[in-house]
This record gives structure tokens, C-alpha cells and sequence, in this order.
């Protein structure tokens, strides 16, 4: 038996079972997360929740599925036959102007509130420093440069 933290050897799925990781690994492509219960039931018109959770649940016993720590929409597959994962930091246009607005409205909060309590102004800055960092990990560098003087401002008042 394998050790607690390392999920046991895979076992050929059945033809039932590859299609149900096939719909999770399509569904983990197209969303970037894995899908609920019911979304599973939805796609592959299984009866009811429960059947999907038995199904899942073998899964995970063969070694074909893993869930991290019984939170929702944390199923990854683990089967050799699936083609890997390929998650990518690139944002679609639509997504950037959509993040582009909300670091933007979170950076007017920033700048319209009063600079009364020092605990709340350091908070908010560092959550607007981590948005910056995060649009540069997101590959959106041209935006999180169009910040960063605003930050540098906030920082100096």
C-alpha cells in the first residue's frame, strides 16, 4: 500500500470509466477547473449525484483520480492514457479588459480612501501590489506597468 500522501498505482479504466475522465479532463481544459457533481451528471446523463460521487470514488480507489483535501471542484486526473493537463498563463483579450477594470476599481478605492487607519492603508497596498504582480504573472505586462506609478504613489502618501 502506498504511503498516505502518494495515490496507488494506477489500474486500467474501464470503458465507462475512461469516458468519465475524459469528460473531467476536457471540462478541466475548457474551464481551468475541474467540474462539480452535477455538471458530471449533466454531461454524461448519469440518474443522479450519488451515482457520479460512486463512480468518482472508484476512481480515486484505482488510482485514476485524485481529490485534494474534500474540496469542490478539486478532481484531478492521474491516468497515464489522458493527454497531460496544459494550464497557460496567456488571458484572452476580453478576460484582460474585464482584470484591467478591476485592478483599476481597486486601485480608486485605494486612492479615495482616507489614510486614517495605517493597518487597513498597509493592507491595501500590499493586496494592490500583489494584483500588479499578479497581471505580470498573467503575462499582461504593458498593464501592470501602467499601475505601478500609481502604487508608487499610494506608497509614498
Amino acid at each position: 500500500m502506498p504511503p498516505a500522501n502518494q495515490a496507488p498505482k494506477p489500474i486500467r479504466p474501464t470503458k465507462k470509466q475512461r469516458q468519465l475522465l475524459e469528460f473531467i479532463n476536457q471540462f478541466i481544459v475548457g474551464h481551468g477547473y475541474s467540474p462539480s457533481y452535477r455538471e458530471i451528471m449533466s454531461g454524461l446523463n448519469y440518474t443522479s449525484v450519488a451515482t457520479v460521487a460512486v463512480h468518482i470514488n472508484n476512481l480515486i480507489k484505482r488510482g485514476l483520480l485524485l481529490k485534494r483535501d474534500h474540496s469542490a471542484r478539486s478532481l484531478e486526473v492521474v491516468s497515464p492514457d489522458s493527454p497531460p493537463v496544459i494550464i497557460s498563463n496567456l488571458v484572452a483579450p476580453k478576460e484582460e479588459k474585464w482584470l484591467v477594470e478591476k485592478v483599476e476599481h481597486a486601485f480608486r478605492e485605494a486612492e479615495n480612501a482616507s489614510p486614517e487607519n495605517s493597518n487597513t492603508r498597509e493592507t491595501e497596498l500590499n493586496n494592490l501590489k500583489t494584483l500588479v504582480g499578479a497581471l505580470r504573472v498573467l503575462g499582461m505586462e504593458g498593464a501592470a506597468q501602467s499601475f505601478v506609478s500609481r502604487l508608487n504613489k499610494l506608497s509614498d502618501n
